[in-house]
């Protein structure tokens, strides 16, 4: 037997492995718990073949690689276990990552090892799938340098965590979080609730925040601020390979102590038909460097804005109580939780409840409907909303007090996992009931 011939790290975590050695009692961890230990979980750009000794195994790993979290990675799977990938490196060089799955005898699996490591290139790391729950095996493993050993039954979410675990990209104090706003209409709000939101979570927290307005041609953020249209995302759009924290920061405008924003260029001389990946180095660049990016998303259904949606840690929905935002919201919603198996679906907030002569579907008929409950019912103020918008304030600067600052607060620390959001959304709904009996004099959120 050799000794470490696989390249790995001697402190790289393996917190996964142990939780398949350890596999004696199910998990009661929701959707909203498995993300909160996904939020700092980071896989970088690299290949990786997996070569699975089982169908179920097989089936795990394709589950995985359509994960958000695995965008950035190019994932082939292939059935024959060790002796396939045996084979299939004899002609050809191996990938950053090699996923084995063997159901072999202990002692044939690590001779197999053994063989594979004459194969491997430098640098290549191994990860183990195995049925032997067996500390003894384990030990051996690690004696060859295994990236990792997995314990089958594996799942996705821990399969994730392992592959992050390798490449030691759970950085959780150095990456921060992604908010994406989005109408189910236009004009429904979605910009003026991701502003004050932002705005709340920098007063609330004292931590840096800034408001990506991803409105291109329309964007008013800026507006919405009283601040001049910068260079922005204009910029960024031009050489996406030249963007770094230096030139992000350079490109913001100050909104207050920890709020900064990156305008939209709007302007119409041109056309916005960005490739899919456009905003990802984008993205890239504001997570390692701000702790809370809020992105402000147009109402358009592409194939950029799409990904955004689907990479972001958090998704927030705007509807107004329609039938076409009802359609609309309950579209979404299906089609990113399929894009997003293993998170929690995207929050609902409900505005404009309550307005004057202007039949509405109540919050609980509309929760039900498309099986999501609001986190959040915002009443249908239109003198506050307006004169928010025309003097460039926040809702709170113009009057701190009243159920719409109150409600952004409560957003704000749902998003920020400050609060419940089950305890947000029976509220919601208790108070969404109470506008549809309420004759409000004015009032709403607009775009």
């Amino acid at each position: 037997m050799t000794d470490m011939t696989f390249d790995m790290a001697d402190d790289l975590p393996r917190t996964a492995t142990r939780q398949g050695l350890d596999q004696t009692a199910p998990s009661t961890d929701t959707l909203e718990d498995i993300a909160r230990t996904r939020e700092a979980v980071r896989i970088p750009r690299v290949n990786i073949d997996a070569f699975c000794d089982s169908s179920d195994v097989a089936s795990v790993i394709e589950n995985a690689a359509r994960d958000r979290l695995m965008s950035r990675t190019r994932v082939n799977v292939r059935m024959g276990g060790l002796g396939a990938a045996i084979e299939h490196y004899r002609q050809t060089s191996t990938p950053n990552l090699v996923i084995v799955e063997s159901r072999s005898a202990r002692n044939v699996y690590l001779a197999d090892l053994d063989r594979l490591a004459e194969v491997c290139d430098p640098g290549t790391r191994v990860m183990a799938i195995g049925h032997a729950n067996d500390i003894v095996f384990y030990r051996e493993l690690i004696k060859r340098g295994i990236s990792e050993y997995l314990l089958a039954p594996v799942d996705p979410v821990s399969l994730i965590a392992s592959i992050s675990g390798v490449y030691g990209e759970n950085r959780s104090s150095k990456l921060g979080q992604t908010y994406a706003f989005i109408g189910a209409k236009g004009g429904v709000g979605s910009s003026t609730l991701a502003h004050n939101v932002a705005w709340t979570i920098a007063r609330q927290l004292s931590s840096d925040v800034i408001i990506a307005d991803l409105d291109l041609p329309f964007g008013t953020a800026s507006l919405d601020f009283n601040l001049d249209g910068g260079p922005g995302i204009s910029e960024v759009l031009q050489d996406t390979g030249r963007l770094d924290e230096v030139l992000l920061d350079r490109l913001l405008a100050k909104c207050g102590d920890h709020l900064s924003l990156l305008s939209a260029p709007t302007d119409l001389e041109k056309a916005y038909d960005l490739h899919e990946s456009a905003l990802e180095p984008l993205i890239d660049v504001a997570q390692s460097s701000i702790p809370f990016t809020v992105l402000d998303m147009p109402h358009m259904w592409t194939s950029w804005a799409r990904n955004v949606l689907v990479a972001a840690d958090e998704i927030v929905i705007t509807a107004v109580p329609d039938l076409a935002n009802l359609r609309n919201a309950k579209n979404m919603i299906t089609v990113l939780r399929q894009a997003r198996p293993h998170d929690p679906p995207p929050k609902l907030v409900l505005n404009q409840v309550g307005m004057p002569k202007r039949p509405e579907i109540k919050p609980k008929e509309f929760a039900k409907a498309i099986q999501l409950e609001p986190i959040a019912c915002i009443g249908f103020e239109a003198q506050l909303f307006g004169t928010a918008a025309n003097k460039g304030q926040m809702i709170a600067e113009v009057s701190g007090k009243g159920a719409a600052p109150k409600s952004f607060g409560e957003i704000a620390d749902i998003l920020t996992g400050r609060k419940d959001a089950k305890r947000s959304q029976k509220k919601a709904l208790s108070l969404g009931s109470l506008f549809g009996t309420m004759k409000r004099g004015s009032g709403s959120v607009r775009k």
